[in-house]
């Protein structure tokens, strides 16, 4: 994943409370300055033209397919509705509660969390102007089944839906677009509409589904006279206060307006104020591009925001004026390495690989404390479930004495070849060629394959061919609960296919793990759940399934004429275009 990207995974069940907030996803607040989270202006006011900046070309545009951390929060509070959201506030507490949205209240459940019921708003409209209906979501969620169609978004309904599993380890229930073999009668069971009312049946607790639905797009409504399946992947038909003029391009950018038939009165200011009249998405310059106009702050960079971090070459750039514009929070993604295990099969080899890598080197490389905090586990230390993973206490700089004892311990011939691959950026080149440096000196012969096309990568490395040996991806929590972070990534079961890995990268297959990922999914209570999470993240670094890098900062510079400027709480640390405006 690009280093600013949330991306997501298979269908595993979560547990976690919800009394627990979404810290893993939190980040700075309070005043204003190279350190704050808040805005130097006053509130925004209606009209103008926010311009937003992006480098990479966007992954997918719909709902159902969506997991971009930028692409999750721009979407939510522009394009799309959902039952529930989370409002915009610098107060973390409060960024992530929901609040009803096109549903009248935050929901109801019963059966000790196993049925969640919502009613849908009355006066709600698509921007045809037709209403949207209990059926519509019904449909939208029925897309998530489609797993050969609809991929690369959350599909965590495949495991939590009260619907069988078939042979292959799938719901029998395959989606819309067939009507072979295909369990309609299950799904019509799990989902149910009478009138506005919609309910969904699941297998086991879902005590913070809300949280859920607030931060994803899988049970967003969906028309189906409007789905084209694959080919709706970058299509857009809105039910919020803005809508596509013209042609959206994934590649080069695309441009907002009003949508007609929004009525701001079935809808919540405190997630979406919609106060540019035009929003127009900037896509491809680079990252250095997109500083410079920024910085010099001149035509429509004065009135723009970008999802792309300062590059460190500018940081002394950064002062006086320009620094009153800049903002460094900790983001909720951690970096990391995976394995791959078709590849790279001795554990000793892993072992010393993980040994030898130098975390502070690829932190210096990539701009030091501005760019990341320092990881000892895949799961971030705000995330419920997290602890310290006795397998990574080594030195931040690596042991390359240790790796090479690990080596010749086990019997294994040096130099070993291995190809590293990652996105590549002049600065991901830096920090790659860093750890190729160390791992050189412990014994590995390594080919560094930077892939420049970034907007591909994730589904490059879900292939099941892939040729990389190690391979670098990123991941934030999309709850508070390790079991949105371990169990997507690493549980084989919902994951490995003949035609993808899904999130496991790195084709990691563990009984014992898996075992302690059922133990969470069917624990009884939080602390149970937790303490298999726990045990499960002491298998993954046993087996060396994956070496933990660091923890994103994103160091994001604004425009002087924008207004209302905060960073998206709940899920990403982005932009957040709810309360944004421009001068």
């Amino acid at each position: 994943m690009a280093s600013n990207r949330k991306k997501a995974f298979a269908a595993v069940a979560a547990l976690a409370s919800a009394s627990v907030v979404l810290a893993g996803c939190g980040g700075g607040s309070g005043s204003s300055g190279s350190n704050g989270n808040s805005n130097t202006t006053a509130k925004a006011t209606k009209g103008g033209t926010l311009t937003y900046y992006i480098r990479d070309a966007l992954e997918h545009t719909d709902p159902q397919r969506v997991y971009l951390g930028r692409e999750l929060t721009n979407l939510d509070r522009t394009v799309y509705r959902r039952l529930v959201s989370f409002p915009a506030s610098t107060d973390t507490t409060k960024a992530t509660t929901p609040v009803a949205d096109l549903a009248t209240d935050t929901g109801h459940s019963s059966q000790g969390g196993k049925v969640w019921k919502f009613t849908v708003k009355s006066g709600v409209k698509w921007q045809d102007g037709k209403p949207i209906t209990c059926e519509d979501f019904k449909y939208g969620a029925s897309r998530v089944f489609a797993t050969d169609v609809i991929t690369g978004g959350p599909n965590y309904l495949l495991s939590y839906l009260d619907i069988p599993l078939g042979s292959d380890g799938l719901p029998t229930y395959k989606g819309p677009y067939t009507t072979k073999n295909n369990d309609v009668a299950s799904f019509n069971k799990a989902i149910t509409c009478q009138g506005q009312t919609i309910t969904y049946h699941f297998k086991q607790p879902w005590p913070d589904f809300p949280l859920a639905v607030a931060s994803l797009g899988m049970m967003d409504p969906y028309r189906k006279d409007k789905d084209q399946g694959d080919k709706s992947n970058f299509q857009i038909f809105s039910n919020g206060p803005y809508m596509v003029q013209g042609k959206l391009d994934h590649n080069r950018g695309y441009t907002l307006v009003r949508n007609p038939n929004y009525d701001p009165k079935t809808d919540n200011p405190e997630i979406r104020e919609a106060n540019p009249d035009k929003i127009v998405y900037d896509i491809g310059k680079t990252g250095e591009q997109i500083a410079d106009q920024l910085i010099a702050d001149n035509g429509a960079a004065q009135t723009a925001v970008t999802d792309r971090s300062i590059p460190p070459a500018y940081y002394t750039q950064i002062t006086g004026s320009v620094a009153d514009r800049a903002v460094n929070v900790q983001s909720p993604f951690t970096d990391y390495l995976v394995l791959n295990f078709a590849r790279v099969k001795n554990l000793a080899v892993r072992q010393a690989l993980a040994a030898a890598t130098n975390d502070q080197g690829w932190i210096d490389a990539g701009g030091g404390s501005k760019s990341y905090d320092p990881a000892d586990s895949i799961v971030s230390p705000t995330v419920k479930g997290y602890q310290s993973n006795p397998a990574f206490k080594r030195p931040s700089s690596g042991d390359v004495d240790a790796a090479k004892q690990i080596l010749q311990k086990a019997g294994v011939k040096t130099p070993i070849n291995l190809s590293f691959t990652y996105p590549s950026t002049p600065t991901a080149d830096k920090q790659a060629a860093v750890l190729k440096d160390t791992w050189k000196q412990a014994g590995f012969n390594v080919t560094l394959d930077g892939v420049a096309n970034s907007s591909t990568y994730y589904t490059n490395i879900q292939q099941p061919d892939q040729k990389a040996d190690i391979i670098w991806a990123g991941w934030g929590a999309d709850w508070p609960s390790a079991i949105t972070v371990t169990a997507p990534l690493f549980d084989s079961r919902p994951n490995l296919r003949k035609n993808t890995n899904g999130q496991d990268y790195g084709r990691y297959q563990s009984d014992a793990f898996n075992k302690f990922i059922t133990q969470a999914q069917t624990a009884s209570s939080l602390d149970a759940q937790t303490k298999a999470l726990q045990q499960a993240d002491i298998q993954l670094g046993k087996d060396v399934a994956y070496i933990p890098l660091e923890i994103q900062k994103f160091y994001l510079l604004r425009g002087s004429k924008v207004t209302g400027y905060m960073t998206d709480a709940a899920s990403s640390m982005y932009p957040d275009l709810g309360p944004i405006g421009v001068q």
